[in-house]
C-alpha cells in the first residue's frame, strides 16, 4: 500500500520541482542575458563611464534585496500553509511603508551630500545618473517584496516572466538612450529603471490577492524573532556577493574598475544557472517545516548546484576570453582574461553556501547563531578587502577565501543535529 501512494507522490513532487526550477533557470538565463547585453553599450561610453555604471549597479546590489525577498518568501509560505493571509497582508504593507520611509530619509541625506559622494566616486559630470539611481533604489526596495510573495506562493511562472520583463525593459531603453540620445552611464541607468518598473508591475498584479486584502493584527514579537536571523544571514551573503565592486572603484583607477566590472558581470552569470534551484527549494522547505513534513530536496539541489557551478566556472575560464573579445574593446582582453578563472572559482563556494544557507534558514528554530556567524564573516571580509587589495587578483583571492569560509560555516551548521521545535 505505501508503494502505491508514496512513489507517485514523490515522482510528482520531483517532476514539479524540476519543471519549476527549469523554467526559472530559463527565465534567469534569458533575463540575465538581456541585462548582460546592456554591457555591449560600453563601446559607446567614454573612459570611466562604464565604471560609473558599475558603481551605480553595485549600489543596487548592496541593497538588502536578497534578505527582504527571502523574509517575504518565508512569511508568505508560512501564511499560506497556516491560512493566515490577512495577517500576511498587514506584514506586506508594513514592509512597503517601512522601505518607502527609509528611502525618503536616505534620499534626503544623499541629495544633501551629493557633491561629496560624486567626488568620492570620481564622478565630475552632471549628477543626473545619481538622481536616476535614487529613483531606482525605491523600485529596487519594493520589487523583492513582490518577488518574495510570488516565490512564497510558488508562482514561479510569473516570477520568471517578471524577471524577463526586467531584462527586456533594461536593454531596450538603455540602447535607445545611449546610442540614439548619447546619454552615457545615466542612459544605461534609465534602462535599469524602466526594466524594474515593468517587472514590478507584473509582480504586483499577480500578488494582488495577498497584499490588497484586508489586514489583521499579527504577532510582532514572533515576526521579529523570525525575521532578524534571515536579515542578518542574507545581508552577510549579499555583502560577500557584491561588496568587492564598490571597493575596487574606490582603490583602483577608472580603467581598472572598468576591467573588473566586466569580469564580474561574466562571472556572476554563473549564479543565473544555479540560484533557481535554491529559489524553488526554499519556499517548499518552509512550507514543509510549517506542516512538520519531511523533505529530501536539499541533497538533490546541492548536487545539481555543484555540477552546474563547476562546469560553468570551467566554461568561463576557457570561453571567457573569447566572449570578452566580442563584448568589449581590445584593451579589455589582456587584463580581464586572467581575472576570469579566479572570479569563476570564487563563485563556486558561494553558490554551494547559498543552497546550505537556504536549507538552514528554512528551519523553524536554531537560526540565530548561524546568522551571527555569517554576518561576522561578511564584516571580516570587508575588513580584509580594505587591507589586502594590491592587485585585482588579490581582491579575487580574498573573495574566494571568504566564500570558502562561508561554505565551511554553513557545512558545519548543516552537520549539527536539527534542533527540536518547542
Amino acid at each position: 500500500m505505501p508503494l502505491t501512494t508514496t512513489e507517485p507522490s514523490l515522482f510528482a513532487h520531483r517532476s514539479s520541482f524540476f519543471r519549476q526550477s527549469g523554467w526559472l533557470m530559463i527565465a534567469n538565463i534569458a533575463g540575465g542575458a538581456l541585462m548582460w547585453a546592456v554591457h555591449f553599450l560600453n563601446k559607446h561610453l567614454d573612459t570611466g563611464q562604464y565604471g560609473d555604471f558599475g558603481v551605480f549597479l553595485a549600489v543596487l546590489m548592496l541593497l538588502p534585496s536578497i534578505p527582504v525577498q527571502m523574509i517575504v518568501t518565508q512569511q508568505t509560505a508560512k501564511s499560506l500553509a497556516n491560512n493566515t493571509r490577512h495577517e500576511l497582508s498587514g506584514i506586506i504593507r508594513m514592509f512597503l511603508a517601512g522601505s518607502t520611509l527609509v528611502w525618503l530619509v536616505g534620499s534626503i541625506i544623499v541629495l544633501c551630500f551629493q557633491k561629496d559622494i560624486l567626488a568620492h566616486w570620481k564622478m565630475t559630470d552632471h549628477p543626473f545618473g545619481l538622481w536616476i539611481t535614487l529613483v531606482i533604489v525605491l523600485i529596487a526596495l519594493w520589487i523583492p517584496i513582490f518577488w518574495g510573495m510570488l516565490q512564497g506562493q510558488q508562482n514561479f511562472l510569473w516570477l520568471g516572466w517578471s524577471m524577463l520583463a526586467n531584462g527586456i525593459g533594461r536593454l531596450s531603453i538603455a540602447a535607445f538612450a545611449v546610442i540614439i540620445l548619447g546619454t552615457g552611464a545615466a542612459g544605461m541607468m534609465a534602462g535599469v529603471l524602466l526594466g524594474l518598473v515593468f517587472a514590478l508591475g507584473l509582480a504586483a498584479w499577480h500578488t494582488r490577492s495577498l497584499w490588497l486584502i484586508s489586514t489583521q493584527p499579527f504577532d510582532w514579537r514572533s515576526l521579529t524573532h523570525q525575521v532578524l536571523p534571515l536579515l542578518l544571514a542574507f545581508v552577510g551573503f549579499q555583502i560577500l556577493f557584491t561588496g568587492d565592486t564598490i571597493l575596487v572603484k574606490n582603490y583602483f583607477s577608472d580603467k581598472e574598475a572598468d576591467f573588473y566590472v566586466s569580469a564580474g558581470t561574466l562571472a556572476r552569470a554563473l549564479l543565473w544557472l544555479v540560484l533557481p534551484l535554491a529559489s524553488v527549494m526554499f519556499p517548499r522547505l518552509v512550507h514543509s517545516a510549517a506542516k512538520s513534513e519531511k523533505s529530501n530536496l536539499m541533497g538533490m539541489v546541492l548536487l545539481g548546484t555543484a555540477v552546474l557551478s563547476i562546469v560553468g566556472a570551467l566554461g568561463l575560464a576557457l570561453l571567457g576570453p573569447w566572449v570578452v573579445r566580442i563584448v568589449y574593446t581590445p584593451a579589455f582582453v589582456k587584463v580581464v582574461s586572467p581575472l576570469l578563472p579566479w572570479y569563476g572559482a570564487a563563485m563556486i563556494p558561494l553558490a554551494l553556501a547559498n543552497v546550505l544557507l537556504n536549507q538552514l534558514l528554512a528551519r523553524p528554530v536554531g537560526q540565530t547563531l548561524l546568522a551571527l556567524a555569517v554576518f561576522i564573516a561578511a564584516i571580516a571580509y570587508l575588513f580584509a578587502l580594505n587591507r589586502f587589495h594590491d592587485s585585482l587578483v588579490t581582491v579575487l583571492q580574498v573573495m574566494g577565501a571568504a566564500n570558502l569560509v562561508l561554505l565551511a560555516i554553513c557545512a558545519a551548521f548543516s552537520g549539527r543535529k536539527k534542533p527540536q521545535a518547542a
